[in-house]
């Protein structure tokens, strides 16, 4: 994913319904305050939701995120954080996913969901 090179995360396990995607913050990614932006929080859990959602899709069929939100528990400066995407329910057209952002102690720095909707036919081939 371009986006991952560009921030510096990775995707370290997907499949059945789940993904986990890991990154180290450094001062590259503060905002104005000197503080992990929340923009890359959001998008580590983004990343990690949605490689979740793609392992439940069928090989004729995409998917577009329709709904993404977050809540921000923590602040961070520096350090390793691992997000947890999950599908919590996956129906023939929508599926709606979690995620969990954890730094390397393991405490919970953001919470994120997201409403997917899947793509078929002529919809995954204009994309």
């Amino acid at each position: 994913m371009p986006i991952a090179d560009l921030l510096g995360f990775h995707v370290d396990e997907i499949g059945d319904g789940r993904a986990v995607g890991s990154m180290q913050t450094g001062p590259q990614h503060a905002n104005p305050m000197g503080t992990l932006h929340g923009g890359v929080l959001c998008d580590l859990a983004d990343a990690a939701m949605g490689m979740a959602f793609v392992s439940t899709l069928a090989p004729d069929e995409s998917f577009t995120t329709i709904s993404l939100s977050i809540q921000f528990f923590r602040p961070v400066w520096q350090g390793r954080l691992r997000a947890e995407g999950r599908v919590v329910n996956r129906g023939k057209n929508v599926g709606y996913v979690e995620c969990e952002v954890t730094d390397q102690d393991g405490k919970v720095i953001a919470k994120a969901s997201s409403i997917c909707f899947v793509l078929r036919g002529e919809q995954t081939r204009v994309r």
